[in-house]
């Protein structure tokens, strides 16, 4: 091992840029070119054809089998010319990925030779093997059959030979087994729920969507020291490794001047995200040594989350080419910030609103109220249900540290803001409203600024911050699908607008105005929800005590924490709702448990081969050198001198020795208590078992592994140390 990690540095030196050359100095001759658009349908399509696929677009149905043979005509002689070969449908499992299975255009024609054909039937739906997914229960291992069905609303797209068809995935059955199926069913709750207050204030609202820009950051390591890294093969986080003298502590890193290597890298994705329609606008050094983010423009939230997963998969995909592998977990390396995907998300209507962006007059600035507060009651009413949805065993590892949110959610929106709310809880009354305090109200909700973006600092440390026209959700964990966040975000805005309205509209059939039913239960609300505001830093232990005295729920445990899907007012949302049915929400949460149980089993199996067949034996050499130092020493000096010049490296022999038994034990234990977790058949019991009894030990171990990191002989340590991992480009 220790030669390895020597000839993976001698690797480094010569490393040059891979220079790639784009198609054009201006990105809008070839942006989109893999995708089929709206202007490539229009030119490849039929005229009957496009408006059957436009109309299904703009009102989210389906197609007939009929309408569906008419669009793939066009769409099978536009991927030819674009040299496709295969089709596949695309789609988002419960393993936070993404899937496909290729199958050729070819068949055989009429005469026995090959002809290329595409029809309706398989474009619209396919049958990939549905056994092999997580699926909580809902399928058993031999029952194989799946189905994937067109999303419309995603557009297809080529990646190198195959055109990608993104689709939703649901059992035999009909239980849905992905992401997109649930996401579609919450964003369209949203879209009903939110053009319903819409049209309190504007009758020409007719469409709302939810509109999101996932802030992406990653790590970036030369492919040579991460094949030199078995837990970062296996794991994708550094299992062991002592902290580097030299860290984030100069904060040189962060936005600086790009390494040359790295920019290579960065224009290659973002070339070939360009070309798929991805609109990756933003690039930037991050805090930690070779950490970066980089971030698109607004989508609307289904597009935007499939863009992502087809984001992290090209960055994987060009990374090798430059000899680098790209990092997506959230904790890769102890001690230093973790990454995560910011989900910058609002609401805007079919007129070109957005609805969380102040307006210019009181009665725009009442519907921006209107909506922001009923986005803070929902955060407060389904807190656990939002903080279940970025719980998971990798992203544990980054909250509540180095610039993560802590596991209490709670909500920033800046000091002009909380004013203005406290201004109107104050002075709307139960009672009808004069028309002095109809005016004063009025000409103070008319004074909110068009634009808050600078009204008041950002607050970094809040899972859950306004910043000026949208609320930027920090706690998503930066390897996730943001579908699971966006669900449960989208599925509670939407379920709190409709208790919203039904609240308002019992005022009005009492005889009082629709302004000053909207007042009334806005007071409402914003005094119900007022515990979930919160201004200060949420790094401090002060705000850990206040958010127990005002009720705030802080679940540290990933499994209780997902368990809170399943408490009553999560599923007053996502069943209520029609979101998932009782049986898909009970089979999500057995999949969760099962993958935090089943990545804390894989890391301490890892951590165990390393710590025993690698640290182990390198320790014991050490010693074993210290051991024939001291021999040497006696040979060669008188017993006054040989006392002194051996002490040193006995009491090196001591330390190490008790290190390397600290190790042995504790491995040991550790196995022993997997042991006894794996035969637990419960799965919440069992991952509570993973959590508690097995996952404490993976920083025990660790500790001693570090330490004698220190000591050792650095030509003998076996794994490529942090000073070498992030600070080589």
């Amino acid at each position: 091992m220790a030669e390895l990690r020597f000839s993976a540095l001698k690797e480094l030196f010569g490393r040059v840029p891979v220079k790639v050359t784009t198609p054009a100095n201006d990105v809008s001759k070839y942006y989109g070119v893999d995708v089929f658009n709206l202007h490539k349908m229009e030119h490849y399509l039929s005229k009957e054809a496009f408006k059957v696929i436009k109309r299904a677009m703009d009102e989210g149905k389906s197609l007939t089998r009929q309408e569906a043979d008419q669009v793939a005509i066009g769409l099978k002689v536009w991927a030819i010319e674009r040299g496709a070969t295969h089709y596949t449908h695309w789609f988002h499992p419960l393993t936070d990925g993404t899937a496909e299975k290729h199958d050729g255009f070819i068949e055989y024609g009429d005469n026995g030779h090959i002809v290329e054909n595409f029809s309706g039937a398989v474009l619209v739906q396919s049958e990939p093997d549905a056994s092999s997914f997580p699926s909580g229960g809902i399928r058993n291992t031999f029952e194989a059959r799946g189905y994937t069905a067109w999303d419309v609303s995603s557009p297809v797209f080529i990646v190198g030979t195959t055109l990608c068809i993104p689709t939703i995935f649901v059992s035999y059955t009909g239980e849905a087994l992905d992401y997109k199926a649930p996401l579609l069913k919450a964003l369209s709750e949203l879209d009903r729920a939110a053009t319903d207050i819409c049209q309190y204030f504007d009758k020409d609202v007719r469409k709302v969507i939810a509109t999101l820009g996932c802030e992406q950051e990653y790590f970036l390591i030369d492919e040579a020291l991460y094949y030199a890294r078995p837990d970062l093969i296996l794991a994708e986080r550094t299992l062991m490794g002592h902290q580097s003298a030299k860290d984030q502590q100069l904060s040189d890193h962060y936005f600086g001047s790009i390494p040359e290597r790295v920019m290579c890298f960065i224009e290659d994705f973002e070339c070939e995200a360009h070309k798929l329609g991805i609109p990756v606008k933003t690039r930037h050094n991050e805090v930690a040594p070779n950490q970066f983010e980089c971030a698109p423009m607004f989508e609307e939230v289904n597009l935007a989350i499939d863009h992502n997963q087809l984001l992290m998969d090209i960055m994987r995909r060009v990374a090798k080419k430059h000899k680098f592998r790209v990092l997506f977990h959230e904790k890769p390396f102890a001690g230093i910030n973790g990454s995560g995907k910011h989900n910058n998300w609002s609401m805007a209507t079919n007129t070109g609103v957005n609805l969380l962006s102040p307006g210019k007059n009181p009665k725009t600035n009442l519907q921006f109220l209107t909506f922001l507060v009923n986005v803070i009651k929902a955060v407060h009413d389904s807190n656990e249900l939002i903080r279940a949805s970025v719980m998971n065993e990798s992203n544990s590892w980054r909250l509540g540290g180095h610039e993560a949110p802590p596991a209490i959610i709670s909500v920033f929106l800046g000091t002009y803001l909380i004013n203005t709310l406290n201004e109107i809880a104050r002075k709307v009354t139960d009672k009808k409203m004069t028309p002095a305090q109809k005016t004063e109200l009025k000409l103070g909700i008319g004074k909110i600024p068009e634009i808050l973006l600078d009204n008041t600092d950002r607050n970094r440390t809040s899972p859950f911050a306004f910043t000026g026209n949208r609320f930027e959700f920090r706690a998503v964990g930066s390897s996730a699908n943001c579908s699971a966040a966006m669900i449960a975000l989208n599925a509670a805005v939407a379920s709190q607008l409709v208790k919203f309205k039904n609240e308002v509209d019992s005022i009005i059939r009492k005889g009082r105005t629709k302004d000053e039913a909207i007042f009334q239960v806005l007071k409402k609300t914003i005094i119900e929800s007022e515990n979930v505001l919160f201004e200060g830093d949420n790094y401090t232990k002060e705000w850990h005590k206040e958010a127990q005295r005002r009720g705030l729920s802080n679940i540290k445990s990933i499994p209780e924490s997902i368990s809170r899907y399943l408490t009553a007012a999560s599923r007053d949302v996502l069943i209520g709702s029609g979101v998932f049915t009782e049986k898909e929400l009970e089979s999500r949460v057995e999949v969760e448990y099962e993958k935090f149980t089943k990545k804390v089993q894989i890391e301490s199996r890892i951590l165990a081969d390393l710590a025993i067949n690698h640290i182990v034996p390198t320790g014991i050499k050490y010693m074993s050198s210290l051991l024939e130092n001291i021999k040497a020493l006696k040979e060669v000096f008188d017993a006054s001198e040989y006392e002194k010049l051996a002490a040193t490296s006995k009491e090196a022999i001591l330390i190490i020795s008790d290190h390397i038994t600290m190790i042995k034990n504790l491995v040991f234990e550790m196995v022993e208590e997997r042991k006894k977790a794996n035969v637990i058949e419960n799965e919440y019991k069992k991952a509570l078992a993973y959590e508690n009894k097995v996952k404490p030990y993976l920083e025990e171990i660790r500790q001693h592994i570090d330490k004698l990191e220190l000591i050792v002989d650095d030509e003998i340590w076996p794994l490529p140390k942090y000073r070498e991992m992030l600070f080589t480009r």
